[in-house]
């Protein structure tokens, strides 16, 4: 097979017209005054012509280098014809291949990004939580609490301190070398709603205390608010929220990924858990009771009491905790198969007497007749 290119000596600038031949072992070059050069494939290299269109330039090394312009594509697919796997020119014949793989890239390319939204971010999420210290937990729910809860909307009262404390104590004498110290705050505020931060952070509102019924009640609702805590949800869920760069930061320890998340500490408060997060919350609050030997009936009654008050959204502790009958019939089968002897939660203490100091300007918001 005969080729028309043009052939650079490399002494001169003028190009001569050739006639080339292609061989098994290299190529056969005759020029205009019947002299003929032959070009061993392993002294050739490829320059120009990897993309449609563009004209093919061959170089081959010696002391003054020489080049061969073929202006038809072609011309490479009939060496890879005839010396399949001698050279390692372009193969005209792998473009095609390139544009479907490039295609199927684009095509692929929103399925990666739905499975790293679903799969990667969350498993890389769960795997940075349970890395960060104690403490980076703390500086962020710290940062958190500050935000969400000035000190004008604090109910400072030592009575209140001391119930929450009393509380949190008996519940965490089931889950010893947890490694978090809690700190308890009361938030004026007339929706019914608690929340927990990292590093043990817990606020309850003061409507949701005058909503309950019983230290027990309360006491549901701390054990569910502690497992957040001890299962790190709340901290998971915003380093999913976050961006991918802070997620890096915080995974090689740098300092400035802290002070981004302190930054957005704020969006806990718009934090939703997963159903997944808020079962294990449940389910895990609920052992905690029986541990603590607290009665397991104040988590269930609680939550039918809200239930039963049809209160506008954003009002109530279940427009953040997603509820259903489901979930308290669950709870319900969990409690009647706890069978021990519950010991009295804050006994001598009147739970109306508390209310009354840890609820004030509550009372209109009376639970509903049974």
């Amino acid at each position: 097979m005969e080729w028309q290119g043009r052939y650079f000596d490399g002494r001169t600038a003028s190009a001569q017209p050739v006639r080339i031949t292609i061989g098994t072992r290299g190529l056969q070059i005759a020029k205009p005054d019947r002299a003929t050069l032959w070009w061993d494939y392993d002294e050739v290299r490829q320059t120009q012509g990897g993309y449609a269109g563009e004209q093919v330039r061959l170089e081959r090394r010696a002391p003054s280098p020489e080049a061969l312009l073929v202006d038809d594509a072609g011309f490479l697919a009939a060496i890879h014809a005839i010396a399949p796997g001698r050279t390692a020119f372009h193969n005209p014949a792998r473009r095609s291949l390139r544009l479907k793989l490039t295609l199927l890239a684009a095509l692929c390319l929103p399925l990666l990004a739905v499975a790293l939204y679903l799969w990667g971010i969350p498993a890389m999420a769960e795997a940075l939580a349970a890395r960060v210290p104690v403490s980076w937990e703390e500086q962020l729910g710290r940062s958190a609490v500050g935000m969400l809860v000035s000190p004008e909307d604090r109910l400072e009262d030592p009575v209140c301190t001391d119930v929450l404390e009393g509380i949190g104590s008996r519940l965490l004498e089931a889950a010893p070398g947890h490694g978090y110290r809690f700190r308890y705050f009361v938030k004026k505020d007339r929706s019914i709603n608690a929340f927990a931060a990292p590093g043990g952070f817990l606020v309850v509102h003061t409507a949701l205390v005058g909503q309950s019924g019983s230290a027990e009640e309360l006491a549901g609702v701390l054990a569910h608010e502690m497992q957040h805590v001890l299962k790190r949800h709340a901290t998971k869920a915003l380093f999913q929220d976050l961006s991918l760069q802070v997620l890096i930061a915080a995974w090689t320890g740098d300092a400035g990924g802290l002070e981004i998340a302190l930054e957005t500490a704020g969006n806990l408060g718009k934090l939703r858990f997963s159903r997944q997060a808020e079962t294990e919350a449940d389910l895990e609050g609920m052992r905690m009771l029986h541990q603590a030997r607290i009665a397991p009936g104040g988590m269930v009654a609680f939550l039918k009491s809200l239930e039963k008050m049809n209160l506008p959204e954003g009002l109530t502790y279940l427009s953040t905790h997603p509820s259903s009958q489901d979930r308290i019939r669950q709870l319900e089968r969990h409690a009647a198969g706890m069978e021990f002897a519950p010991v009295p939660l804050l006994p001598g203490v009147s739970w109306e007497d508390v209310k009354l100091r840890c609820a004030p300007g509550e009372t209109a918001k009376r639970r509903p007749a049974e």
